[in-house]
């Protein structure tokens, strides 16, 4: 609204051309986010609470998880509400890629929402049909890929090569299988992540802080060119959805952060895992991606490889998989893992935009 209603105030009045500033208006979302879920989280959990719609624990899982019984669930909620808020007062709504990653976010959201719900209207942890719950999210990408494929127009088919310059590969056509399988697999890989208290919360704002930067960077042509990074008009405008991204997973870890006053759930999970991916796939950065979520990816791995090897052998690679578990069942205390994936995760990304000027 501030865009689109008060920016063209500024032909009279020149102090509003602030908002037509995109990093003005990323900040401004930002703001809106946080304070967003500072004022509505407390409310929500007591709802929840009132609710009895508390997180299912696994009785497979490490003991020291019993104690969170009871604690709510579907915080993720909150912070997509947050993210819409904040975007239709910041936001420019005739961006098309502000457009779809709403429509992704809506999206994905809504797949994990039915998720969490079958999951506490049903006392289990099953939720939706796995069938079902990957044919939605592969239906929903495949519209989302094919979206941005059309947008983008020439040579939307390449992939660039992280620390080379101006090398890609070109998959043509068969570029949208390929981003179909790149953002449901990292919807999936947040989900088999948000297993402790905050850490898959702290790890998707290391992330989003890198994918804001890039975003940035990709839509503005005279840097994109020195860098030597694919240019893609008006892709910048992501950098106001990311802020208030962030804005609102800090709003969330300031009530998950340990000990957990509530969780994510799937309807975040899926959902920040189906955004980062599809932000990747926008801006063309899909395999430098891989080193800025590299704690998502080893997170998946760590499951690929236990399923595969037992399947094998019949004994566990891990001593219990995604890989938190691992290092739970090792005796680390779930403050130490989180914040050294923390770690991990924020050096990654360090690593990642350093590689810009390695090209």
């Amino acid at each position: 609204m501030l865009y689109h209603f008060i920016y063209p105030l500024s032909e009279w009045f020149s102090a509003f051309n602030v908002f037509g500033y995109i990093t003005f208006r990323s900040v401004f979302a930002f703001m809106i986010s946080f304070i967003f879920c500072l004022i509505v989280f407390p409310k929500f959990i007591a709802y929840m609470k009132g609710k009895k719609a508390a997180q299912i624990i696994r009785d497979d899982g490490p003991q020291s998880h019993k104690q969170k019984v009871g604690t709510p669930t579907m915080g993720g909620l909150v912070v997509i509400f947050s993210i819409i808020v904040s975007l239709l007062i910041c936001g420019n709504f005739k961006n098309l890629y502000i457009l779809i990653i709403i429509a992704c976010s809506i999206g994905f959201a809504l797949i994990g929402f039915l998720d969490d719900y079958l999951k506490l209207s049903q006392s289990s942890s099953k939720g939706l049909r796995a069938n079902f719950k990957l044919i939605s999210q592969i239906l929903l990408a495949t519209v989302i890929v094919t979206f941005i494929y059309i947008i983008i127009g020439k040579n939307s088919g390449e992939i660039s090569i992280p620390f080379l310059k101006n090398t890609y590969i070109d998959l043509s056509f068969f570029y949208i299988p390929f981003g179909v399988f790149f953002i449901v697999g990292f919807s999936n890989a947040v989900n088999l992540t948000d297993g402790l208290d905050g850490l898959a919360g702290g790890l998707l704002i290391a992330v989003t802080v890198a994918f804001g930067i890039l975003s940035y960077l990709t839509g503005h042509k005279e840097i994109a060119n020195y860098l030597f990074i694919k240019y893609i008009p008006l892709s910048g405008e992501l950098l106001v959805y990311c802020f208030a991204m962030i804005g609102g997973l800090c709003g969330f870890l300031w009530f998950n952060a340990h000990p957990a006053e509530i969780f994510m759930g799937d309807v975040g999970s899926l959902s920040f895992g189906g955004i980062i991916g599809t932000i990747a796939v926008m801006i063309k950065q899909e395999l430098l991606f891989l080193i800025i979520a590299g704690v998502f990816v080893a997170e998946t791995l760590s499951v690929i490889i236990q399923v595969l090897h037992y399947k094998r052998t019949k004994k566990r690679f891990f001593k219990m998989a995604p890989l938190h578990h691992h290092f739970e069942l090792m005796g680390w205390k779930e403050t130490k893992i989180i914040s050294r994936f923390w770690i991990i995760g924020g050096i990654l990304s360090v690593i990642a935009l350093g590689s810009l000027k390695l090209r």
